[in-house]
């Protein structure tokens, strides 16, 4: 019976967390709750110890049975923390660090898995400060059951209303079931764009923000995996917890992954990597001048390719960004290209992929065709290590 911490906070939603508690407790978890004091405030601390048949964890002073320090205590205990709802206060405190009261105490102190189901007002949860904190967070391991839009507390039509609790439960399940999923691979994954340069001022490149990659490894590390990212140029912080090597253009790539490749057990290649570069980079400037450019372009090495026909027991991923014929360009991609597994999306909307945090997806192997319809970055990244998981098994 897995261990669920359920930490519950101050906002209306609170209310919710108690038929949370239940329906985890239908599922086989055992719960423990820890409150803040401002979650008391609508939700009497009794209701949860009735339904939880534990004493509630509100007093971060308070000692445990025996005298244990239970900001400890439970936070080696648990197998899940929870929280739900979480509100923008609490969420503050996770980012930063801040420990003053008996849930942000816990937080600090547990190496289990969390995931948090933020509610707040849509102006609240649109607020820079707020996003981020939220992309700290997720940079760290932290999960979102990501809050719904419709009529808030407040009146106001937005997102930010607490997640269904099936939806909450369902993601906490999968999340105890992910745990340790991964562990004993080693899994390269590469991310971003690549750049080739033209002269010291300009170069050629694409619009990937490397996102997809980097929830890639952030989830594959979450899972138990030892994980190497090779990044091309990118806006994103370095992920906590894995190896990062940096890299420009495709050359480096190329030469990043190759040294790296008889380690590793998986490959996920996230990278948009350029298909082409100037045959020849101009030392100075182009200076303008009357009439066009020419510029003799060359081809890069096909990275995916080659490390897929050399990958033995090992798993390749690939990723298709399509404009036209998805299905059917990735399924011929996955053959020519022998991967084990095909991520196909459609990039024909302007904005809808690249540089965004969500994504839709079609997971394309030699038994079939799964589809992802459009969510988290991170929730994707977590269906396509699913697919993995389940495939590595049947083989």
């Amino acid at each position: 019976m897995p261990l669920v911490v359920l930490g519950v906070t101050g906002c209306i939603g609170a209310y919710k967390a108690a038929e949370v508690l239940r329906e985890l407790q239908k599922r086989g978890a055992d719960v423990r709750v820890v409150m803040t004091p401002n979650a008391a405030r609508f939700v009497s601390p009794m209701t949860f110890e009735a339904l939880s048949r534990h004493p509630v964890f509100l007093d971060q002073f308070a000692l445990g049975e025996e005298g244990e320090i239970q900001h400890v205590s439970l936070a080696d205990a648990a197998e899940l923390l929870l929280v739900a709802p979480a509100t923008a206060n609490t969420i503050g405190k996770f980012a930063n660090g801040i420990a003053d009261d008996a849930l942000s105490t816990l937080f600090t102190a547990t190496k289990a898995p969390v995931l948090v189901a933020p509610a707040m007002n849509v102006n609240m949860f649109e607020h820079p400060a707020i996003v981020a904190n939220l992309e700290t967070l997720r940079r760290r391991g932290v999960a979102f059951v990501e809050p719904g839009s419709g009529y808030l507390a407040c009146g106001w039509l937005g997102k930010g209303r607490l997640a269904e609790v099936g939806d909450i439960v369902n993601a906490a399940m999968a999340r105890l079931a992910r745990r340790s999923d991964l562990a004993g691979e080693s899994v390269l994954v590469t991310a971003g764009p690549t750049v080739e340069d033209l002269d010291p001022v300009r170069f050629v490149s694409n619009r990937s923000s490397g996102k997809m990659g980097y929830r890639l490894a952030e989830a594959a590390r979450d899972r138990g995996a030892r994980v190497v990212l090779v990044s091309g140029p990118t806006a994103l912080p370095a992920p906590s917890g894995l190896e990062v090597v940096a890299v420009r253009s495709a050359a480096e790539m190329h030469a990043a992954v190759m040294a790296r490749f008889e380690a590793a057990s998986v490959l996920a290649m996230a990278a948009a990597v350029s298909d082409y570069r100037p045959a020849q980079a101009f030392a100075q400037k182009l200076k303008k001048a009357e009439g066009g450019l020419n510029v003799e372009m060359v081809r890069t090495p096909d990275i995916l390719r080659e490390v897929a026909a050399r990958k033995g027991a090992r798993f390749v991923i690939g990723f298709a960004a399509e404009t036209e014929k998805l299905v059917e360009s990735a399924r011929r991609k996955r053959v020519e290209k022998k991967a084990d597994l095909i991520v196909a999306n459609d990039v024909s909307e302007d904005g809808a992929v690249f540089g965004n945090d969500e994504n839709a997806a079609v997971l394309i192997d030699a038994a079939g065709e799964t589809r992802v319809a459009r969510t988290s970055k991170r929730a994707l990244a977590d269906r396509i290590w699913d697919r993995v998981v389940d495939l590595r098994k049947k083989a």
